[in-house]
């Protein structure tokens, strides 16, 4: 009986996480570059009883073990890096890759970390940052001046600016990154993520060249989260929840009646 209370409860442990997992994809739903997470589960140690293959007598071997489970544990929440869908804007600095890349920004530290949010603006100095006010060193070398009159932004990654009625200039070069194993990637919060053991080290390269993707001005990537498709988790989660909680439950009131067992 207490074997199925402590695999009961560790069932009820991986669901609790599970739906916080998928919580946290359905609060994303309109996060721009946001990458669902799905959750992975294992089973626990078991214990044996019998051995298959072991030795019965007169030459006979037991065909199949007998062995007793102890529940389930959570082993990891892997990043889906699927395009989500294209929401144009207008806006001549959003940026949206369709396909595999990172933008690389720098933090307030100085170290680097990578994002899909193409949501870009200009600060004082006429560079490109992040919302939050981060330098994009995928525009490294590209800065704009209250004279530029119009940005254009190829598939390939080339910036064309025009002041006034001057002919219109190539100011540089847009690069993208990435990694080996992006599910190795770390989340941070902010739509960053930074480097890993486990993601490789960083690849850097021109949009639309082999293994990058090409990218859409005055689009934005929005979230890869399908809301039905998380609410048939939820309701998944929530029925193994419900069931785990039913054979605790089961086990109790079979220790109810044997301890009301009289000699």
């Amino acid at each position: 009986m207490l074997r199925a209370l402590y695999s009961s409860a560790s069932g009820m442990e991986a669901q609790q996480m599970n739906l916080d997992v998928i919580a946290n994809n359905l609060a994303n739903v309109n996060t721009t570059g946001f990458k669902k997470s799905k959750i992975e589960f294992q089973d626990l140690l078991y214990q044996t009883k019998r051995q298959a293959g072991a030795e019965q007598g007169a030459g006979n071997q037991v065909p199949t073990s007998l062995q007793i489970g102890h529940g389930a544990r959570p082993v990891s929440t892997s990043k889906i890096f699927t395009t989500g869908e294209m929401s144009q804007t207008g806006d001549r600095l959003d940026l949206a890759i369709q396909g595999t890349g990172f933008f690389k920004v720098q933090r307030p530290d100085g170290t680097n970390a990578w994002t899909r949010d193409g949501a870009f603006k200009l600060n004082n100095s006429g560079s490109v940052v992040t919302s939050d006010g981060l330098p994009v060193l995928s525009f490294a070398g590209i800065t704009f001046d209250s004279q530029t009159s119009n940005i254009t932004i190829a598939a390939t990654g080339e910036v064309t600016i025009q002041r006034g009625s001057e002919l219109a200039t190539q100011a540089g070069k847009i690069q993208l990154s990435r990694f080996a194993n992006p599910g190795g990637l770390m989340s941070i919060g902010n739509n960053l993520f930074i480097e890993s053991p486990a993601s490789g080290t960083e690849e850097t390269g021109d949009p639309g060249a082999t293994g990058f993707g090409s990218l859409a001005q005055g689009y934005l990537e929005l979230s890869n989260v399908k809301v039905v498709e998380e609410m048939v988790n939820l309701i998944k989660a929530q029925r193994a929840y419900e069931i785990n909680s039913k054979a605790i439950q089961a086990a109790d009131e079979m220790m109810q009646m044997s301890n009301r067992l009289r000699g």
